[in-house]
Order: structure tokens, then C-alpha cells, then sequence
């Protein structure tokens, strides 16, 4: 093979791989979490009657979960959760009680709508 089609080969191989980065991108996106209410390390005052969890993709409402241990490290009971009627990267998650004063902690995992997982955790604070 010449030097110049070699070059020309390998220039096509290239301009070929960057076209087909540029548009995979969306692919390789993931549902993170942008935004909570109660936010991670502040204090709820008064305590929350729901957690809203804003992730950067829609959801698979099905395939998304949310757990919260409270103080004691105890589950707390949660109603099920819901996606946002006219928001699909907004999850509410509705709480059974009002939650005592102390530290709670929010363990996640979210299935985005191009289908990829991610998970996480934060925590806040309750207090009457």
C-alpha cells in the first residue's frame, strides 16, 4: 500500500470515529441528581411532608427507587413514589408520618428513561 493511500485510510478512520462520537454522546448519559428538597446537609424545618428528587433525564418510574433510614437507622415508610405529571426528571416521594427530630439519610437508584442506572445518597435533618 502507497504512503499516500495509507494516509488517506487512516484520515477516513478518523474523520469516520469523531462523526461517530459527536453523535453518541447522548447515549452515554446518565440520570444524576441535580437538586433534592430537603436539600443534602441542610436542616428541614419544619420537617418534610415529601422528598423531591430532580435528576438531569427522564425516569423509568418502574425501575427507581427511594429508601430513607431515619436516627435509628430504621426505615422509614414512604407512600409510592411518582414522577412529576408534567416533569418525567422529577421524583416525589410522598412521606407516611412526620419524621422526628434527627438525621436521615436518602439512599437512591434511578433508572434513566436511555436506560442506564446510577445510585447515590445524602443526607439531611429534621427537626419540629
Amino acid at each position: 500500500m502507497s504512503h499516500r493511500k495509507a494516509f488517506l485510510v487512516a484520515l477516513f478512520a478518523l474523520v469516520l470515529a469523531t462523526t461517530s462520537l459527536g453523535r453518541a454522546g447522548p447515549a452515554f448519559a446518565h440520570a444524576h441528581l441535580l437538586s433534592a428538597t430537603p436539600a443534602a446537609d441542610s436542616m428541614a424545618m419544619p420537617p418534610p411532608t415529601e422528598l423531591r428528587l430532580k435528576f438531569s433525564e427522564g425516569l423509568e418510574l418502574k425501575f427507581t427507587t427511594v429508601k430513607l433510614t431515619g436516627p435509628d437507622k430504621a426505615l422509614v415508610k414512604t407512600g409510592p413514589a411518582k414522577l412529576d405529571s408534567g416533569d418525567n426528571t422529577l421524583l416525589i416521594v410522598p412521606l407516611a408520618a412526620p419524621l422526628a427530630d434527627g438525621t436521615y439519610t436518602v439512599d437512591w437508584q434511578a433508572l434513566s428513561t436511555d436506560g442506564h442506572k446510577t445510585k447515590g445518597s445524602y443526607s439531611f435533618d429534621s427537626m419540629q
